[in-house]
């Protein structure tokens, strides 16, 4: 599909014209088109920084979809929500979002590719589909795009924080006050690459808390994220005195558990198309809470 535009006034860089023209595409992806040869100034192949001024043609066509080395999987998910333009899927625990490193299949990504196959190409050939992640321990929910337009709506949304991430979370040790907000800047931990770590400088971060339930020894957390950075709430509560149970990266192993304590509960945003508030909920694995059960005071049985 060709689409052509003209220059109204002024004088601009070709990407950032681009940008502000109703195509349904990310930043990002019409830089791609750009570089790849897809969009022409005036009749002639065009670079992303090259100037336009008024009275400029611009023709961007939008290719066919990359043809992906990642294969659909079908594998067993939970679909909380599916129309014709997302799905809200219900992670579970030890699921990476996509290939990578060290797990080049079995994704949620190549299981997506199973369950929405007209998803390939959406967003990127490694991640299709996918605005925002979770790490791979960490279970709940996940929205994902399925078309262009839903895809660069999302997109924008997180990045505008009018995204509700809400998160529970069991931490050691007794947190002391009752709501709060960790507001400090993270970046990559200068001393262990691996790790993200709180450091002057880093990107600003925000993760909001109140006091669910105290357990002896631990403290049952609700958090919103204001910012979506790496590990974010696993660096907070580390970075607080009260790193996740069961966190070995953050904190420690647990013998009860074999994951960290943190799941996705609470998802709510406008849907891309229509703008109409949506809202969903996760309840606890089974796994974290029969860690609550075991953790909490047992009667005295008289």
């Amino acid at each position: 599909m060709t689409q052509k535009f003209q220059v109204g006034e002024g004088e601009t860089r070709l990407d950032r014209f681009l940008a502000g023209q109703e195509v349904g595409l990310t930043r990002s992806q019409l830089h791609r088109i750009v570089v790849e040869g897809w969009v022409q100034l005036n009749g002639h192949p065009a670079k992303p920084s090259q100037k336009v001024r008024a009275g400029d043609w611009v023709s961007l066509t939008i290719p066919p979809p990359r043809i992906l080395d990642v294969v659909p999987q079908w594998m067993p998910l939970t679909v909380v929500h599916q129309d014709q333009h997302i799905v809200v899927i219900d992670k579970p625990a030890g699921l990476s979002v996509h290939p990578g490193p060290g797990h080049p299949d079995r994704t949620l990504v190549n299981a997506l590719l199973a369950l929405c196959p007209d998803i390939q190409g959406i967003g990127g050939a490694i991640r299709p589909g996918i605005v925002h992640r979770l790490d791979k321990d960490t279970s709940g929910l996940m929205v994902v795009a399925k078309n262009h337009h839903a895809h660069q709506a999302l997109s924008e949304d997180l990045k505008e924080h009018r995204v509700t991430k809400g998160y529970l979370a069991l931490v050691t040790g007794s947190v002391s006050l009752m709501e709060g907000k960790i507001d400090a800047p993270i970046a990559r931990d200068p001393r262990q690459r691996k790790r993200m770590a709180v450091v002057v400088g880093g990107k600003e971060a925000r993760t909001s808390y109140r006091v669910v339930e105290r357990i002896p020894g631990h403290t049952l957390l609700e958090l919103y994220l204001e910012t979506g950075r790496t590990h974010q709430i696993r660096v907070h509560l580390a970075y607080i005195g009260h790193p996740i149970y069961g966190d070995a990266v953050y904190g420690k192993r647990d013998p009860l558990l074999a994951r960290h304590f943190l799941h996705a509960f609470h998802l709510g945003f406008q849907h891309p198309v229509g703008g109409a508030p949506v809202e969903f909920r996760s309840p606890l694995p089974d796994e974290l809470a029969r860690v609550l059960d075991e953790l909490r005071p047992k009667g005295d049985g008289t």
